[in-house]
């Protein structure tokens, strides 16, 4: 060869291949009929053979232009399955979305707003880790998470916070419990009672613990678990009582626990989290839309 080949000259012999004339593959290409014939012949010169006998209007392919349409046409089904994705992804039908949630919401509300998500986006492919809040920001300031669920406060730059409808604070009762026949209780009801709670670092546990010391209640700590969805589960092993917010006892049986707010209960703050820098996912806000849906749903049952 005594130069490359352009794009133009491969375009020009795929059209004559497709259509069967230089004419019509001016047409398809919206060019001249004699730059289509001089892009032909200067890919003839380059690759140093003929590539179509001339019978009148119509131009017969060559045995080596037939071997080298089928090495280029796979080539350009590849570019139009580009063009198909670079779309999807533009109207939100496919890509991939990674989330990080903390353990009390990844049981039931966040797979809840992925189900949804998910449900108008075959093609979406969704990868979702359960951590703590802070390792959830960390990941979300480096890009490595596209959004994140996570409890406030929190303090970490590079991140941009959406807080979300408050979540009142539940007890969450073994269903033997001479606790769970009642339709609300009060926190004083739960001095000398056996309690799971959360570690000290936790600021669920901290706001346990300054309404307990508000009320002069002394609970019985029995257990303290790493997450509100493994107290829950204590819960309903019969262990103790559990702090929860309702959407982590969600999945377990109601004939195991009995969940009921608490009449001086506080509304516990959490927030959807995203990368402060170089621009939102489409995919993310999508998926947050669902979230806040999945919340004002669960609220509305709760009060009934």
């Amino acid at each position: 060869m005594k130069s490359s080949i352009n794009i133009g000259q491969i375009e020009a012999f795929r059209s004559v291949m497709r259509v069967g004339t230089v004419v019509g593959a001016a047409r398809l290409m919206n060019v001249t009929q004699p730059g289509v014939s001089r892009s032909i012949a200067l890919l003839e010169h380059r690759i140093g053979y003929k590539l179509f006998e001339r019978h009148g209007r119509r131009v017969v392919p060559t045995p080596e232009a037939e071997a080298l349409y089928r090495e280029i046409e796979p080539l350009y089904s590849g570019l139009d399955r580009i063009e198909e994705i670079a779309q999807d992804i533009r109207f939100q039908r496919a890509g991939a979305l990674r989330i990080g949630t903390l353990p009390a919401f990844a049981q039931w509300l966040v797979p809840q707003a992925i189900a949804r998500f998910l449900s108008t986006r075959p093609k979406v492919t969704v990868f979702v880790e359960s951590m703590r809040s802070r390792q959830i920001a960390e990941r979300v300031s480096t890009r490595q998470l596209d959004v994140g669920v996570v409890e406030l406060p929190l303090f970490r730059s590079a991140i941009s916070i959406e807080p979300l409808e408050p979540m009142p604070l539940m007890a969450v009762i073994p269903s033997a419990h001479r606790l769970a026949g009642k339709k609300i209780i009060s926190a004083k009801d739960l001095d000398g009672e056996r309690m799971i709670v959360l570690p000290q670092q936790s600021p669920l546990r901290h706001q346990m613990d300054e309404l307990f010391s508000s009320l002069g209640v002394e609970p019985n700590a029995v257990v303290e678990a790493a997450s509100s969805s493994i107290a829950c589960a204590l819960a309903a092993c019969g262990v103790g009582i559990a702090l929860a917010w309702p959407h982590t006892a969600k999945p377990l049986p109601e004939s195991q626990i009995a969940v009921r707010p608490i009449k001086e209960a506080y509304a516990a703050r959490v927030a959807l989290i995203f990368p402060d820098l170089g621009g939102r996912l489409s995919l993310a806000n999508a998926f947050a839309n669902e979230v806040r849906a999945e919340i004002q749903l669960s609220g509305r049952h709760a009060v009934q």
